[in-house]
């Protein structure tokens, strides 16, 4: 990359990629002191915190405790959290909840007092919500009172391809830390460098590896991507979360209808037409029945399907009196109302669906990466938090206490973060467009078909393999485009979606037991003692 006519754009106390909770949480605490530029890749409001209905768990109830919080986040994660990090995030959830009352998140309350539901793996009513709708709320909520601070800058339309290190640096040097990141603007095709003495990735997860998931169009895996590529660690991908009940209708392919359904008393029943119609089938699964943690509820529904051959089940909750449904679920029953459903007089079918991205770019407490310089937080890292299985909104609460965390270390250590040297421009010198976009979708939909066939709910060494043949083949294909041909949105994400897919089959192919969210029928027992699969560039 010696001369071209990408542009280096100057440089900025922080960059924060990504717009989302954990992004505009970092941002909002960085610009206290600092001048931040936050870049999204779509619009400001296009990533995952915007969909998330069901709310944000915290200890708040008098008959609650974080001990009994700590407990059901290390049940449901079978073992593999991490202790120390539970206790970090759960102890700071009530600070978290104030944090957006304050910034004007208008929770659900009782009086006085914030009404607090129940989801499943949860041993309390934990939590807080906005009908459910609460992941726009606090979306809105953030983004208003980044773009109302002078300290901010927001760029959105930035496809973010690779990290500024020091291969990067006109003086090259060769080392591991994160200068910034060169992006891609999609209305000009420009490819600019954004350089900071620090950079804050919160980018989300890799759901859109497969065919059929919960995540929004942008889930591409980006931030993983971009760390490994740079020299980061990776931990637990083979961790991925298939939510229970994603709406099955052929025209809506990926609205998720919220744990919070079963937990106000919603049953998982089988369809007309089949033995047992109308039985509720969780009981005979677990005796938490349609509470118990969504990989033991997403198995069971993947089991059924197959043993039945149905397209879907249902989920029943009509027997609640219509105006508790629509008063606690409104945006969900206006939508299926809207496609012909309604919730309070007839079941829901629903399917499993990849919905979170369990593992990630490694962390530490303060969401620092390996590479000096990168800070991350959100689902694109693997704090510890959720080990093997996510417990029902955990989520949005880590990314509020690791945006906080990265940014309170980032402020404590600004003096010994040294300036960004110069950096070279993006050499477009030596690519062309291409007429050849069609390579792209074909790539694009042979992965996500291939993971969800094989390296889905449940596994076998067979179908992993598999997997990772087709990997090996479409690799050299992959680079080849992208080393011929100027960068566009669709092919760093064609490149960074191969890049996820080929970590989650490796770290499958390492865990030789069942646990959590991996479940082989090669490997079927768990092993006594719990450990990580970290993988090392």
């Amino acid at each position: 990359m010696d001369s071209g006519r990408g542009s280096v754009e100057g440089q900025h106390d922080v960059i924060v990629i990504g717009s989302g909770a954990a992004g505009l949480t970092a941002a909002l605490a960085l610009a206290e002191r600092l001048k931040v530029l936050v870049l999204a890749k779509g619009s400001l409001t296009g990533g995952s915190t915007a969909w998330a209905q069901g709310g944000i768990a915290a200890v708040l109830d008098a008959g609650d405790t974080f001990e009994d919080h700590i407990r059901d986040t290390m049940i449901a994660g079978a073992g593999l959290n991490r202790q120390e990090t539970v206790e970090f995030v759960i102890e700071r959830a009530p600070y978290a909840i104030e944090r957006l009352v304050e910034l004007g998140v208008p929770f659900n309350s009782d009086g006085d007092t914030l009404h607090l539901t129940r989801e499943g793996g949860h041993s309390h009513r934990r939590i807080v919500h906005v009908d459910d709708a609460t992941g726009w709320a606090v979306q809105s909520a953030l983004l208003e009172a980044a773009e109302a601070n002078p300290n901010i800058t927001m760029m959105p339309g930035r496809t973010c391809i690779d990290l500024i290190t020091g291969r990067h640096e006109e003086r090259y040097s060769g080392s591991g830390r994160v200068w910034g990141v060169y992006a891609v603007e999609q209305e000009t095709g420009e490819v600019e460098a954004h350089t900071a003495r620090a950079t804050v990735l919160a980018t989300g997860g890799a759901g859109r590896c497969y065919l059929f998931s919960t995540a929004p169009r942008g889930a591409t895996g980006d931030g993983i991507a971009m760390a490994w590529r740079a020299g980061a660690r990776v931990s637990n991908m083979e961790m991925m979360q298939f939510h229970p009940t994603c709406l099955y209708n052929l025209e809506v392919k990926n609205f998720l209808i919220t744990e919070a359904v079963r937990g106000e008393g919603g049953h998982l029943k089988l369809p007309p037409g089949v033995p047992g119609e109308g039985r509720r089938f969780m009981p005979g699964f677990d005796m938490r029945a349609e509470l118990a943690p969504r990989d033991v509820v997403a198995r069971a529904i993947d089991h059924e399907i197959k043993r039945l051959g149905l397209d879907y089940v249902h989920l029943d909750i009509s027997h609640k009196p219509p105006e508790f449904v629509r008063g606690h679920f409104p945006t969900i029953y206006e939508k299926l109302l809207g496609l012909g459903i309604d919730m309070t007089r007839e079941p829901i079918p629903v399917v499993p669906a990849q919905h979170y991205t369990c593992g990630g770019v490694m962390i530490d407490l303060a969401g620092r990466t390996d590479l000096p310089g990168l800070y991350a937080a959100g689902e694109c890292t693997e704090s510890g938090l959720h080990g093997a299985n996510r417990l029902a909104s955990n989520s949005l609460l880590e990314c509020f206490v690791f945006g906080e965390a990265a940014a309170a270390d980032i402020l404590d250590h600004w003096g010994d973060l040294d300036d960004p040297p110069p950096v070279r421009a993006w050499d477009e010198s030596r690519v062309t467009d291409s007429d050849e976009e069609v390579v792209i979708k074909q790539n694009w939909t042979e992965i996500r078909r291939f993971m969800w066939n094989y390296v889905g709910i449940v596994r076998t060494t067979k179908r992993l393999e598999r997997a990772a043949h087709r990997i090996r083949m479409l690799g050299k294909e992959i680079e080849d485009y992208y080393g011929a041909f100027r960068v566009s949105t669709d092919l760093v994400e064609l490149r960074n979606l191969h890049q996820c897919a080929d970590l989650i089959v490796q770290s499958a192919l390492k865990r030789h037991e069942s646990r959590g969210l991996h479940y082989t029928l090669d490997y079927p027992d768990t092993l006594d003692e719990p450990r990580d699969t970290v993988l090392v560039p």
